[in-house]
């Protein structure tokens, strides 16, 4: 992980100069131990600040096309992320998920799949809750704000852990997961009148 790193290293240099990065809540994230971050998404910089907002690596899920150049292929597998498929149920991805998490790591997804400008509960995806549920970890909801402008105030509010621990012994169907994961989606997007 010294590459990751090395490039958060950078991040955090360069953010600090184009923008103001504003962090509340850092000290919901456990020193050590699995846990799946879930935040909202709303720019392709998004696992760049969450990155710089979290001080431990995180192995993002990240969309498979951007895995089909080459270069950024190697770059975005060497900084721990690994790709799914958007359009329908990914078991290898879900797989990687649960590996994350099996080796105590932090695991960051965008549970809306897509980035998107407000709240859309028909968007969560039951892959989350399932992931959680199967991977026996606690949720850390993030809820970030910024136009991205130049210069302009990056808001990042981490909330309290999600524990999903009744469900952990429980068989859930598919409506079930859905369900959970929009309650996980309300949490991430209650932080922004936090």
């Amino acid at each position: 992980m010294h590459f990751y790193k090395v490039i958060r290293f950078l991040a955090i240099l360069i953010f600090n100069i184009i923008f103001r990065i504003d962090i509340h809540g850092r000290e919901n994230i456990p020193a050590k131990g699995r846990i799946i971050l879930c935040s909202n998404h709303i720019s392709l910089l998004d696992p760049v600040v969450l990155a710089i907002a979290v001080p431990r690596p995180i192995s993002f899920m990240a969309k498979k096309e951007l895995f089909n150049n080459k270069i950024l292929s190697i770059l975005v597998s060497k900084l721990g992320a690994f790709p799914v498929d958007r359009k329908g149920s990914d078991i290898s991805a879900i797989r990687s998920s649960l590996k994350v998490l099996k080796e105590e790591k932090i695991l960051g997804i965008f549970p809306e799949g897509t980035r998107v400008k407000k709240m859309d509960l028909d968007s969560a995806k039951p892959g989350i809750s399932l992931i959680s549920i199967k991977g026996k970890s606690s949720i850390i909801p993030v809820y970030i704000q910024s136009k991205y402008k130049l210069f302009s105030k990056i808001s990042v509010k981490i909330g309290e852990p999600i524990y999903l621990d009744k469900y952990f012994d429980k068989r859930l169907s598919t409506e079930e997961y859905k369900n959970i994961s929009k309650d996980i989606l309300k949490s991430i997007y209650s932080l922004n009148n936090a």
